[in-house]
């Protein structure tokens, strides 16, 4: 079953700290997220495999967008 990792506010990715095909195990940091003017880690909800990436550093992402997929 898929977990999607997503992001709790609107703001800008700052960094990306995993690659498809990474295994991540329940809280590991998957991406940093600028908004507000803080930096804030985004981490994995499930471990697991990472088998899809849908954002890029510098992105502007939307409250709630889905940042990767984990299997």
């Amino acid at each position: 079953m898929a977990t999607e990792v997503t992001v709790p506010m609107v703001g800008k990715i700052v960094g990306v700290n995993v690659k498809v095909g990474d295994k991540v195990a329940e809280d590991d940091q998957i991406a940093t997220l600028e908004a507000m003017k803080m930096e804030m880690p985004i981490v994995s909800p499930a471990s697991g495999v990472i088998k899809e990436i849908k954002v890029a550093v510098g992105q502007e992402v939307e409250a709630d967008a889905v940042l990767a997929i984990i299997e």
